[in-house]
């Protein structure tokens, strides 16, 4: 497929083989009629295989564009070119350009994760909070304090929670403490907790029929977490929906063309 002369899209992460972006931007490229020009493919890469990988490969002519998911989100912005101001803010990348050799860098996750809670509620003067702290929470942290929202950070790294915390003017609690998330009205798991196994990152007596409960995660079914919220009758947003978000924009940077959202949204299993 590297020799195919199509124009390769390329996500990378590890692990990266449960990831849907091949058949959603795929579909998308269908519906399109411009499959014969595109195809999006996934790689593992681990995280002491970036460097070698980024000077090896990245940088080939076929590669137009990249989507980059856990744990690279961060660590890739060392190996770009150039940097979208946005991106630069938040200090996280998930959508690279290949211009000329040129590696671009952006975030589309924040609005993705924007869009996904504006299906369901305003969001201005709400209480939102962040479990976890990596390149995901300083998305979503970034677009939800843009938005309005009070939110609140709960850390199982200190140190970088409280630099998100600084930054965007949020509050910070350790791990210790995340089960007060329950005060919030829209409560986020950006933590693994969930993705492979059944295990959740709040209790069900944290979960109130108030509650948004939006879990970046995605697996066969359901994650335990949106499990428990279901159960109490809570509002529930999925990864999927977020993938689903995000991926619209990061097809519109790749191809200049209206994303075929419907499209997309049909390729996504909810199995």
């Amino acid at each position: 497929m590297i020799n195919s002369g199509k124009k390769i899209c390329l996500i990378i992460g590890d692990p990266v083989a449960h990831s849907q972006s091949p058949a959603m931007h795929n579909a998308a490229f269908k519906a399109l009629g411009i499959d014969s020009q595109y195809t999006f493919l996934a790689k593992q890469i681990k995280p002491d295989e970036l460097a070698n990988e980024m000077q090896a490969e990245l940088h080939a002519f076929n590669i137009c564009a990249f989507a980059v998911t856990i744990p690279h989100k961060e660590a890739i912005i060392n190996y770009l070119d150039e940097i979208d101001e946005t991106a630069k803010e938040i200090g996280a990348v998930n959508t690279i350009l290949n211009k000329n050799g040129i590696l671009i860098g952006y975030n589309t996750d924040w609005k993705g994760a924007i869009n996904s809670l504006l299906k369901y509620t305003p969001l201005k003067n709400k209480k939102a909070a962040i479990l976890g702290s990596g390149g995901t929470a300083r998305a979503i942290a970034y677009g939800l304090c843009m938005e309005g929202c009070e939110v609140t950070i709960y850390s199982r790294n200190w140190e970088i929670g409280k630099k998100i915390a600084e930054q965007y003017g949020c509050k910070i609690y350790s791990w210790e403490n995340h089960d007060e998330a329950t005060n919030a009205d829209i409560i986020i798991n950006t933590t693994p907790i969930g993705r492979v196994d059944n295990a959740s990152p709040i209790s069900i007596d944290s979960i109130k029929d108030k509650h948004i409960i939006f879990d970046v995660n995605y697996k066969k079914g359901s994650t335990q977490l949106l499990h428990l919220a279901k159960q109490k009758n809570a509002t529930t947003i999925d990864g999927l929906e977020m993938l689903l978000q995000q991926g619209v924009l990061q097809f519109e940077l790749y191809t200049g063309l209206k994303a075929p959202e419907e499209a997309m949204r049909n390729a996504l299993k909810h199995e």
